[in-house]
């Protein structure tokens, strides 16, 4: 878990990323991310060490990191979330792509994902929607809803924080290219609505085709609870690509 292995132009990207992310999230992230950044102790010097990084979150909500060379598959990643586990890349984007990655690295996952779970409310929603998920992951068209849910929220997800537009999905808060493209003029921005989220399509190598904002928190517990009975007693349909 050493970030040892971490090149000397790995630390620059890290840096680089970090001081423009940071620029550009003021007044745009949700409160729970930019007290999550604090507390959480990431800095612009160093891309940091999973190891401490894990110890430190551990004592802050319970969580631990565990390392991964890349995107793992669906199933094993919603069964570390119920272990309250999160899966981070250990290697960092290129110079060359620089704005935008298809895939998860290092900063994706620690930037993006790890402040929000210093948030004892945050934490506790992803452990319970890891309980629901690992109760129907031998079930490939429950895993599918689950992965929409998710994407549509903890990937690419808006809040509204009273009058205010702010973005907490993970992908929106690592990558500079999407944020602006999510917050454009042009850009459809939806309603938060559970049956909506879980017919919207997952794009994972270019930007969504649409956003979800929830009214506020409070929804994200809804929402949950709604995918829960849902998957007790409906029988899904072939899901539509």
């Amino acid at each position: 878990m050493e970030a040892h292995h971490l090149t000397a132009e790995d630390h620059l990207v890290w840096k680089v990323l970090f001081d423009r992310q940071t620029a550009l999230l003021h007044r745009r992230a949700a409160a729970p991310f930019v007290t999550g950044l604090q507390r959480l102790g990431l800095t612009r010097d160093a891309a940091p060490d999973l190891k401490a990084l894990s110890q430190h979150l551990r004592n802050l909500t319970g969580w631990d990191i565990v390392p991964a060379p890349g995107r793992v598959d669906d199933r094993t990643f919603l069964a570390l979330l119920g272990e309250r586990k999160m899966p981070v890349t250990r290697w960092m984007r290129s110079m060359q792509h620089f704005d935008y990655i298809s895939g998860p690295d290092l900063f994706h996952d620690a930037f993006g994902h790890l402040p929000l779970l210093t948030d004892t409310h945050w934490a506790a929603w992803m452990e319970h929607f890891g309980h629901m998920a690992r109760h129907h992951l031998a079930d490939a068209q429950a895993v599918e809803q689950l992965v929409r849910l998710f994407w549509h929220t903890a990937e690419f997800g808006l809040v509204r924080e009273g009058d205010d537009l702010r973005v907490y999905g993970a992908g929106l808060l690592s990558s500079a290219a999407e944020l602006h493209h999510c917050l454009g003029e042009g850009t459809i921005r939806h309603e938060f609505d559970v049956e909506k989220a879980l017919e919207a399509t997952v794009v994972r190598d270019g930007f969504q085709e649409g956003y979800f904002v929830l009214p506020n928190w409070e929804q994200l517990s809804d929402a949950t609870a709604e995918l829960a009975v849902r998957l007790a007693t409906v029988p899904w349909p072939a899901l539509a690509q």
